[in-house]
């Protein structure tokens, strides 16, 4: 599939999972209570993923003019730094903000010139990727760092085909993940599942 038709497919399931999380943020929640991510609170995952739509923004409008860019200005520092600044807020200002950039990323994704999607541009990683993928991850981003503020949304609610591709793209990473003879017991039926290492 071309990076264009990609992103048009990826564009919609941005927006799906965009709606759903803002739906659950329609209940008050208290921003410095913990999330699921060891060392975050419920503020510092809303202040992520505002400013995760932001970089996503930085890349397609830079893709647009051809310009290769960072994911983010001051690399990974500079993310920490901005995660950390906007914790802090009112609920409310978290809301607005993760509100207010993800409907300008999925303009900027909707106006975007159908040669931008094949532009690679670098991710904080260092991983080059084309606008296509950079769309394609902001799924993940939103899936699942809504299921990490704790509040209901689990894989059970996942969308289908983010599912299948989390599984085919684990699966393989498993053994250098865990021990090995733990998972192997696992995997048959014959012990608790062993406690894995970081995906990323």
């Amino acid at each position: 599939m071309d990076p264009a038709t990609r992103a048009a497919t990826s564009l919609e399931r941005v927006a799906a999972a965009h709606t759903a999380l803002l739906m659950d943020l329609r209940h008050p929640l208290d921003p410095t209570l913990p999330s699921a991510l060891e060392g975050w609170s419920i503020g510092h995952v809303l202040s992520h993923l505002a400013r995760n739509a932001d970089s996503v923004v930085r890349r397609l409008e830079a893709s647009a003019r051809g310009e290769h860019v960072e994911q983010y200005v001051g690399g990974a520092p500079a993310r920490v730094a901005e995660i950390e600044q906007g914790a802090s807020r009112s609920f409310e200002a978290l809301v607005a903000d993760v509100t207010t950039t993800a409907a300008t990323l999925e303009q900027v994704a909707a106006s975007l010139p159908e040669p931008a999607w094949s532009f690679e541009t670098t991710a904080v990683s260092g991983t080059r990727q084309d606008a296509a993928t950079v769309l394609e991850r902001r799924i993940r981003e939103v899936v699942l760092h809504h299921t990490d503020l704790g509040i209901g949304f689990g894989p059970e609610r996942w969308p289908h085909d983010l599912v299948v591709e989390l599984v085919s793209e684990t699966l393989p990473t498993l053994a250098h993940r865990a021990d090995e003879a733990r998972l192997a017991g696992w995997l048959t039926g014959r012990g608790q599942a062993p406690a894995l290492t970081p995906w990323i």
